[in-house]
């Protein structure tokens, strides 16, 4: 496992995003942020709930997701966003955490 960004939730625009059309999300792209900060704007209409809409989560590169995942509980369940395959999951502490299995 290895870390690759934080993701924040804002309502504000920033430059450079793109939109998720499965999320129905805005997101930047962390590599050109100098602290590896992802924002993320829902749309109203985003059918992502819960924590992963409300609370900061920590991503991290992993080369088998179901395994890494096992046992957590799932918030939004894998999806493909082209260059990986990410899903989002809940520790047992409470804290968000994205899994993204490069392809």
């Amino acid at each position: 496992m290895e870390f690759d960004h934080i993701g924040l939730v804002t309502d504000q625009r920033h430059e450079g995003e793109e939109f998720v059309e499965a999320t129905r999300v805005w997101v930047t792209d962390s590599k050109k942020h100098p602290y590896g900060v992802e924002w993320l704007r829902f749309e109203p209409d985003s059918p992502v709930t819960g924590p992963v809409r409300t609370q900061a989560h920590v991503a991290f590169r992993v080369s088998d997701l179901d395994q890494v995942s096992h046992g957590l509980k799932v918030l939004l369940e894998p999806f493909d966003v082209g260059f990986a395959v990410v899903g989002f999951y809940q520790a047992q502490d409470g804290a968000v955490v994205e899994f993204m299995q490069y392809k």
